[in-house]
């Protein structure tokens, strides 16, 4: 069930300036954002078709998944793709006391860096709210640690079962504007819709002459 709109309000942006919603630019950019992986065979797909098209991408890993999957984690660094941190057991951060979220969200980072290390990759300080529930104090106690947070343009819902592989793809190519922050998931929960849409994202915008670009 939709619980939020496709296209982020910009009163929402108003509402939490020192998020990261989108990237202000007047070049044809685009960021793809995966949550939830790394997944076996679906997020080495994703690479796949990422490599494909020459595009780069942000992915928001569960600390947990990453322990799972150490090799999968490291080919996205590989393949010079960013890092986000996604807590460590994907917790919703309006039903979880403060103390105990940033002690999911450093539990994941160290499990992140641990695996950057052998990279001589640069620290992870994306973070990204399982469900884009966070609290104001969370929020606050993030950014004071140096975390920045980043939201959202543009959600394709391609978690969402009663959506269809067609309006998964439409959510993305009729909302992306230049500087966009587009959300897909690397899971197996939101596989069939993403594994639609993404190949005709890539395709309809680099075709436009768009360049898809990692967070930095």
């Amino acid at each position: 069930m939709k619980i939020a709109p496709v296209k982020t309000p910009v009163v929402a942006k108003k509402m939490f300036p020192n998020y990261v919603w989108d990237i202000a630019t007047t070049n044809k950019e685009l960021y793809l954002t995966f949550d939830d992986g790394p997944t076996p065979e679906i997020t080495n797909w994703t690479l796949d078709i990422l490599k494909h098209y020459n595009a780069k991408a942000t992915f928001f890993c569960i600390g947990n998944n990453v322990e799972k999957h150490p090799n999968i984690f490291k080919s996205i660094v590989k393949e010079g793709h960013a890092i986000g941190n996604h807590t460590q057991n994907h917790i919703k951060g309006w039903k979880t006391k403060t103390k105990d979220y940033l002690k999911e969200v450093i539990e994941a980072q160290t499990t992140i860096n641990s695996n950057l290390e052998s990279f001589k990759a640069s620290s992870v300080t994306f973070f990204r709210p399982p469900y884009g529930q966070i609290t104001p104090k969370q929020g606050r106690k993030l950014m004071e640690a140096g975390y920045q947070i980043v939201m959202w343009d543009v959600l394709s819902f391609d978690w969402e079962h009663n959506i269809s592989e067609e309006k998964c793809l439409e959510n993305v190519i009729s909302k992306s504007k230049a500087g966009s922050i587009i959300v897909f998931h690397d899971s197996l929960k939101a596989s069939r819709n993403m594994m639609y849409a993404l190949p005709k994202v890539l395709d309809t915008f680099s075709k436009k002459g768009y360049v898809f670009k990692s967070l930095s």
